[in-house]
């Protein structure tokens, strides 16, 4: 491997990033905060807690949020090896290849509940395994890393009983397999 010797700079690009240093000022340190600590509990007393009125139980909007679901499981090994072999066989499948995180999560949503509602168990989602950025070389594989946030966290989470990630002929790491609850009688 050959080592890169860096250009030098012209005389234009020193006069404009002279330009710009002149431009910026340095940030102010503060120091830290130091917060006094309450004084120590003796052991002998346990800590009482406050006394207050009846509870008053808070009002609930309709668009409040309900609390934050359990995460989803991912499926166990043993049926994951079966997929893989191809002992069972994928009910359905989607390729969200190319398409922005809004398209996407409105395809995954609707192809989710289409999918159940058709009695599919387990589906396969494919998000791609992303490219390696051109210029800092972090990965882009911004689907792969979102599919499995909003199978356990947004309302996919009714659907979803677990998800894994695919074996190499169905994908690899570039898909998910999911496996669907039953659709309601």
């Amino acid at each position: 491997m050959t080592q890169r010797i860096p250009r030098r700079l012209t005389d234009r690009e020193r006069t404009l990033w002279a330009q710009v240093t002149r431009a910026l000022t340095p940030l102010q340190r503060r120091p830290p905060s130091v917060e006094p600590t309450p004084p120590p509990v003796p052991p002998s007393e346990p800590p009482q807690p406050p006394r207050r009125a009846a509870p008053v139980a808070p009002r609930r909007s309709p668009a409040a949020a309900d609390p934050k679901p359990a995460p989803v499981p991912r499926l166990d090994r043993r049926l994951t090896q079966r997929l893989a072999r191809g002992r069972i066989a994928l009910d359905a499948r989607i390729d969200l290849h190319g398409l922005t995180q809004a398209e996407a999560f409105a395809q995954l949503t609707a192809f989710l509940r289409r999918a159940r509602r058709d009695g599919a168990r387990i589906v396969l989602v494919i998000t791609g395994k992303g490219a390696i950025g051109e210029s800092d070389g972090s990965p882009r594989g911004v689907l792969r890393r979102q599919v499995p946030l909003w199978l356990s966290a947004s309302g996919l989470h009714q659907d979803v009983i677990a998800f894994a990630p695919a074996h190499a002929e169905h994908g690899g790491s570039g898909a998910l397999y999911v496996r669907l609850r039953r659709a309601p009688r």
